[in-house]
C-alpha cells in the first residue's frame, strides 16, 4: 500500500504543469525508507532516464528530456505532506499530461492524496475541499515503464542572479519574437539578457536592486568572473512555465556548464531545471 496526503494540493498541481512539456512518461518508485519517480521524454526507449526520489524527509522529482539537453529537478520536503505510507516496494508507473488533466479538477485549496495497491492498476488522487464539503476521487491507468537513475554533479557557479520570476517570464516572451537563442551575460553592470533573428535585435539588462522593500522584488547578483553563454530560447520558455510556484528566480552559470534556473517553493523546497550552453548559433 502506497499513500501520500499532500496538504498543499496547489503545488502538486503546479509541478505537474511546470514539467508536463518535458517529461512524457514518469515511474513513482517507493521503497519502505524511499519513493523515487524516474521521467522521461518519449520515446521510453531512450537513454536518458529522467528521475524522482522521495524519502522520509522529501519528495523529489528528477527528470531529463530525451535530446540529454535539459533536465529538471524538483524536491518537496515532509512539511508539504502530512501522511506517508509505503508497506514495500512499489513501481507506479504513469503519463504526466494525463495526470496533469486529472490534476485541473482539484481546487487550488484541496487536500491531494494519493494512493495505490500494491499490485493494482490505478493511482487513485483523492482531492478535499478546505471544509470538507466537496471530495472527488478519480483514478489514473498506471504503466510499465523502465528506467534508470541519473547523478547531477555539484558545481560551483561563477555567477549567481537572483531576480523576480514574472520579470524573468517577461523578458524570455518578449525576445522569443525575435529568435530562437538567447545569450544570458552576467557582469559588474548587470545580468543581460539579449536575441536576434530575422526580425531584428533585442537586449534587456537588469541591473542589481539588493535595497527593494520587498523580498521577491530585489534583484541581487554575486559574482566571481563575467559569464556569457547562449541557451535554445524554446527551454527557457518551458522552464518559465513553473512561476506561479513563486515569486523568485535564481540563475545560476558558469562557463561551459549548464546553467541551473531554480524557483523555490516557498519553505516547502524547489524545483530546478538544467540546460546545457548552445556551442554553435546554428545548432538546435
Amino acid at each position: 500500500m502506497f499513500e501520500a496526503r499532500l496538504t498543499q494540493g496547489k503545488i502538486l498541481k503546479q509541478i505537474i504543469e511546470a514539467i508536463k512539456d518535458l517529461v512524457q512518461e514518469a515511474n513513482i518508485d517507493c521503497t519502505d525508507d524511499e519513493i523515487s519517480i524516474q521521467a522521461m521524454e518519449l520515446p521510453p526507449t531512450s537513454p536518458s532516464s529522467p528521475n524522482i526520489d522521495c524519502t522520509d524527509d522529501e519528495i523529489s522529482i528528477q527528470a531529463m528530456d530525451s535530446s540529454h539537453v535539459s533536465l529538471v529537478s524538483v524536491s518537496l520536503r515532509n512539511g508539504g505532506f502530512d501522511h506517508f505510507r509505503c508497506d514495500r516496494p512499489i513501481s507506479l508507473g504513469f503519463n504526466a499530461a494525463n495526470m496533469g488533466k486529472i490534476l485541473k479538477c482539484a481546487g487550488n485549496e484541496d487536500v491531494v492524496t494519493l494512493k495505490a495497491d500494491d499490485e493494482g492498476e490505478a493511482l487513485a488522487l483523492v482531492f478535499e475541499s478546505p471544509n470538507m464539503d466537496r471530495i472527488a476521487d478519480f483514478e489514473l491507468k498506471l504503466m510499465d515503464i523502465e528506467n534508470e537513475q541519473l547523478g547531477i554533479p555539484d558545481t560551483e557557479y561563477k555567477c549567481t542572479v537572483q531576480m523576480p520570476s514574472s520579470e524573468f517570464q517577461r523578458i524570455i516572451r518578449d525576445l522569443q519574437v525575435l529568435g530562437e537563442s538567447c545569450t544570458i551575460s552576467c557582469t559588474k553592470e548587470g545580468v543581460k539578457f539579449s536575441a536576434s533573428g530575422d526580425v531584428g535585435t533585442g537586449n534587456v539588462l537588469v541591473r542589481q536592486n539588493a535595497t527593494a522593500e520587498k523580498e521577491e522584488e530585489k534583484v541581487m547578483i554575486e559574482m566571481d568572473e563575467p559569464v556569457e553563454l547562449t541557451f535554445a530560447l524554446r527551454y527557457l520558455n518551458f522552464f518559465t512555465k513553473a512561476t506561479s510556484l513563486g515569486p523568485t528566480v535564481i540563475l545560476s552559470m558558469s562557463p561551459d556548464v549548464p546553467v541551473v534556473v531554480e524557483y523555490p517553493i516557498g519553505e516547502t523546497g524547489f524545483i530546478k531545471y538544467y540546460l546545457a550552453p548552445k556551442i554553435d548559433e546554428e545548432e538546435e
